[in-house]
């Protein structure tokens, strides 16, 4: 599929630390994520789990990305919102990617349910969890353009349009170049488990669901609390 250069500085950013993670190997661990490192990215973030490179699933979402989508992402198909054409051929851009050890970047093509289309920007990096074979990808979806075409909707649709592996002569931003701060997160969906982030000094209240360590780790470097919903049972 056609080559090109990743657009986002996010994209750039993400990848960087990928890269500064390896000290030396082809690819890093998950256990070596830092999430304070990547702080004012990492509602953007998340992690797949591709041991069948043919059915990705979220291990982990960011919540500004679960918003985009409308919904909490963990433990749903990463494949289930791409047109059927795209799954088949982003199922092997995810072998091909783990097999060379090489961050990819995807274009894509997103729409909401009312036809509201902008072009995304996935960059996916592979990750091995406690073995020598990657088996798992952090990645990072960022739009491209004006927000304002999606009308506060979530994503429901993706083509997939481009690919390209990054190589080592890519050029990445140096550690010290921050990204802007992100844009204001879309309205979550009515059935997303809401989170609040707050500002406090105080030991965040604890989080009554079942999670591994990156995401404790997540959760305590945001300061997140959580705030469940309730819903009126007739």
């Amino acid at each position: 599929m056609g080559g090109r250069a990743m657009k986002h500085r996010n994209s750039h950013l993400l990848v960087g630390y990928w890269s500064r993670l390896r000290k030396g190997r082809d690819v890093p661990d998950q256990t070596d994520i830092d999430p304070r490192a990547i702080k004012r990215i990492l509602s953007h973030v998340f992690v797949l789990e591709a041991s069948d490179p043919a059915r990705p699933i979220y291990r982990l979402a960011g919540t500004s990305h679960c918003d985009r989508y409308g919904a909490e992402l963990k433990g749903t198909a990463f494949l289930a919102r791409w047109e059927v054409q795209s799954r088949s051929a982003l199922s092997l851009l995810l072998q091909q990617s783990s097999a060379t050890r090489q961050p990819v970047c995807i274009s894509s093509l997103a729409a909401t349910e009312e036809c509201g289309m902008i072009e995304i920007e996935t960059v996916l990096a592979p990750l091995t969890f406690g073995g020598n074979t990657p088996t798992r990808f952090i990645g990072m979806a960022q739009a491209l353009g004006d927000h304002s075409a999606l009308l506060g909707k979530p994503i429901m649709f993706e083509r997939l349009v481009a690919s390209q592996f990054v190589r080592e002569n890519e050029p990445l931003l140096p550690p010290e170049v921050l990204p802007p701060p992100p844009p204001p997160a879309l309205r979550s969906h009515a059935k997303a488990p809401h989170l609040k982030l707050v500002v406090s000094r105080d030991k965040p209240a604890t989080v009554h669901f079942e999670m591994d360590a990156m995401m404790q780790r997540i959760i305590e470097a945001l300061e997140i609390v959580t705030t469940p919903r309730l819903r009126a049972v007739s």
